[in-house]
């Protein structure tokens, strides 16, 4: 039987990078298909070419059997390919008819009027088809984050959509929306739909997938069946190296000086007299579900938000932080969720961005700054964290989602921080446990004498 979709010997390249080198990747109607790979593998690129965001440089795609050539993202939508993106793309103001039928909304009176009727009409019976209990009328700024994806999947099911491609669908979602997902795929699933599954969480793997593809480096690793295929050989496909199960060495650091302490932290009705304390080589993780108020923390200590009371003490004394400047200087950095909007300016290119928290560091007399030395220390960074980029002069927009992450890092490295506050919306480890998105380290030691930093992650 012809697969629904194929892709064979796919490459693709950007100025200076290889994105892809001959990968292969085939859905089957009615089947969940996971794409796996660790950032930067070229998972999103592969699903851009699918998706007619990106054209490729070589290879065959076959549609039924049939080649075809998808030229746009209108023409992949018109072949029935439809795909939700991590980063949700709805109006928020609009209501969840209006944005799943934008731009194609039914018309009356020879199109001079909108026909509402008709449009939550139509709105209705694909709800009804996901057996989603939601209004046509409901504002989406007014949604849950999970309900949101179900707008976007009842959007990509408007285009009668055959294929569907699903990236990190559930990275904001807890364990009772993401059951309610898996309810809908698999409705999909019994309607012929073939799915594109892309994910980090492994627990979701075995639950949801009856294939597995991994790339690597972007190639094509091998396919495997999910059902019979442990985890650890998976994970193995994915970092190229037999791992084992030796636990890590955790140093004790109970006799080690307190580097951030809070006290009675509020405000408003999202923080609530919140006190606890991180010490030196320390990873705290703060545990909640959605809501419970972890960024709301962490933007307060950072000073992006202010607080109504409460006190921040840094390496033992107390500092007063009211703006982003003040926790800088106290020797704080924060990776925020939203790194696109929080972290990065997209518009520069690398090696701004790297220097973007140190630029008075590279400032010379007058106003001038250094652009040999921080190209000096952009290509630093670039070497040790493995940033694929074809130079410091990238624009950071153009970097996959994880190189774009290791920019940031880069930029908190390079500014020294004393304590780092990771903050991210996926806070799942591989048993599926909930583990904070709120997470601060110390390094030993004092700035500037060359110890390590903790670079700290959820896992």
């Amino acid at each position: 039987m012809d697969a629904l979709i194929e892709l064979i010997g796919i490459d693709k390249s950007f100025p200076g990078v290889r994105a892809l080198h001959n990968v292969n990747f085939d859905l089957q109607a009615g089947e969940v298909h996971a794409l796996m790979g660790e950032n930067g593998a070229g998972k999103s690129t592969l699903m851009k070419i699918l998706s007619g965001v990106y054209r490729r440089d070589a290879g065959e795609i076959r549609l039924d059997g049939k080649p075809v050539e998808i030229g746009s993202p209108r023409r992949a939508r018109e072949m029935g390919i439809g795909i939700i993106h991590q980063e949700l793309a709805l109006m928020r103001d609009l209501t969840a008819a209006q944005n799943i039928f934008i731009g194609r909304e039914p018309r009356q009176l020879g199109g001079l009027l909108l026909d509402e009727k008709a449009l939550n009409r139509a709105t209705r019976a694909i709800f009804d088809s996901m057996n989603l209990k939601l209004a046509p009328t409901v504002r989406v700024g007014s949604l849950t984050v999970a309900k949101q994806q179900m707008v976007e999947i009842a959007k990509a099911l408007s285009y009668r959509s055959r294929i569907l491609i699903m990236d990190e669908p559930t990275a904001a979602l807890n364990d009772a929306e993401i059951a309610e997902l898996f309810v809908i795929i698999n409705r999909l699933k019994a309607e012929g739909v073939g799915i594109v599954y892309i994910s980090h969480k492994m627990d979701e793997i075995k639950r949801i997938s009856d294939r597995v593809t991994v790339m690597r480096d972007g190639e094509y690793v091998g396919t495997v069946p999910a059902a019979t295929t442990s985890m650890e050989t998976i994970i193995s496909m994915m970092v190229g190296r037999t791992l084992t199960n030796e636990a890590l060495v955790v140093p004790n650091t109970s006799a080690a000086p307190v580097a951030l302490e809070v006290r009675n932290l509020n405000r408003g009705r999202e923080i609530h007299d919140v006190s606890f304390s991180v010490r030196r080589g320390e990873i705290l993780g703060p545990a909640g579900l959605m809501g419970a108020g972890r960024t709301e923390v962490a933007r307060a200590i950072f000073g992006a938000d202010p607080r109504d009371s409460g006190e921040i003490w840094v390496n033992g004394q107390r500092v007063g932080i009211s703006t982003l400047g003040d926790a800088v200087h106290a020797g704080i950095g924060y990776l925020s969720e939203d790194r696109k909007h929080f972290g990065l300016a997209t518009g520069m290119n690398v090696r701004d961005n790297i220097a973007l928290a140190s630029i008075a560091r590279f400032t010379r007399p007058g106003g001038l700054l250094d652009d040999g030395a921080m190209r000096k220390v952009a290509e630093r960074y670039i070497g040790q964290l493995a940033i694929k980029t074809p130079s410091d002069t990238r624009e950071a927009r153009l970097l996959s989602g994880g190189n774009q992450q290791k920019v940031v890092i880069a930029k908190w490295l390079l500014r020294d921080c004393d304590i780092l506050i990771f903050d991210r919306a996926d806070p799942r480890h591989r048993c599926g446990c909930q583990v904070g998105n709120l997470q601060t380290a110390h390094r030993h030691g004092r700035r500037g004498q060359g110890h390590h930093h903790d670079l700290v992650r959820t896992a």
